[in-house]
C-alpha cells in the first residue's frame, strides 16, 4: 500500500505527516527503553524488522498511485507492540523510497500511517482479543496479521478516497473503487501474510527468540 511520490496533493501529504509525528516519537521512545531494560531484545527487534522490511517489499501493482504488498508489522507488533512498530516501520518505509522507490518521501506520512500505524494497532488488538478469548496461539497469530494487513489496505483506500473523491459520489464512492481494486490482490496476500507468520514466529520459538507481548506463559 505504498503510495507513491507525489500522488498526494500537498496539504494531504503534509496532514498525513503531522499526525504521523507523534506515533514515531512515541515509538522512538518506547524503543530506547526496551533496548535498556532488555540489551538481548535487539536480535528480537531485528528479526521483526527484517520481517516487515522484506515482505513489504513484495509488491503487486494495484490502485493507479499504488500497490498492493503484505505489511509484516503484525509481528512487531505482538512481540513488542504497536507503538514499537511505528518508528521501525517508518524506517522500514523510508529505506525502500530511498533505495526501492517504493513509495516516497513526500507522501512517507500518509504510508506510515496506514501500514506502522493502523495496522499495527488492529494487530495488537486483535492478538490481545484472541488471547483474551482463550484461542489457539496459531489463531490468534493468523487473525493478527490478517486482519493488521486488511486494515492497512483500508486506510490507504480511505487516504486516496479523500485526496480524490468521485466527482458523482464524492468519499463514499471513491472509497468503495478504490476498496474494491485493492481487494483484489489484497484479500489473498493478507491470507498468505497469516500463514507465513505462523511459520516465522514457530521458527523463533524454537530458537528460543520469541517473546510476545500479553502472552500467557
Amino acid at each position: 500500500m505504498h503510495i507513491m511520490e507525489g500522488f498526494l496533493p500537498a496539504g494531504h501529504a503534509l496532514a498525513w505527516t503531522v499526525v504521523s509525528a507523534p506515533f514515531v516519537v512515541a515509538g522512538a521512545r518506547r524503543l530506547r527503553r526496551i533496548v535498556a531494560e532488555r540489551p538481548e531484545a535487539r536480535l528480537q527487534l531485528a528479526a521483526a524488522g527484517g520481517f516487515t522490511f522484506v515482505l513489504s517489499a513484495l509488491k503487486l501493482p494495484s490502485v493507479t498511485g499504488s500497490c498492493s504488498h503484505p505489511t509484516g508489522t503484525s509481528l512487531g507488533a505482538m512481540m513488542f507492540g504497536p507503538p514499537v512498530m511505528a518508528v521501525m516501520g517508518a524506517m522500514v518505509l523510508l529505506f525502500q523510497a530511498l533505495l526501492l522507490a517504493h513509495g516516497g518521501l513526500t507522501t512517507l506520512g500518509a504510508n506510515i500511517f496506514s501500514m506502522a500505524i493502523a495496522g499495527p494497532w488492529v494487530a495488537w488488538a486483535v492478538w490481545r482479543v484472541a488471547e483474551r478469548l482463550g484461542l489457539p496461539m496459531a489463531v490468534g497469530i493468523f487473525a493478527s496479521a490478517l486482519l493488521g494487513d486488511l486494515a492497512t489496505y483500508v486506510v490507504t483506500s480511505a487516504q486516496l478516497a479523500l485526496a480524490f473523491p468521485d466527482a458523482a459520489s464524492g468519499f463514499g464512492g471513491a472509497f468503495v473503487k478504490f476498496a474494491g481494486i485493492f481487494a483484489v490482490t489484497q484479500a489473498p496476500l493478507a491470507v498468505a501474510e497469516g500463514l507465513v507468520t505462523i511459520v516465522v514466529v514457530n521458527a523463533l520459538a524454537a530458537r528460543g527468540q520469541l517473546r510476545i507481548v500479553g502472552a500467557k506463559t
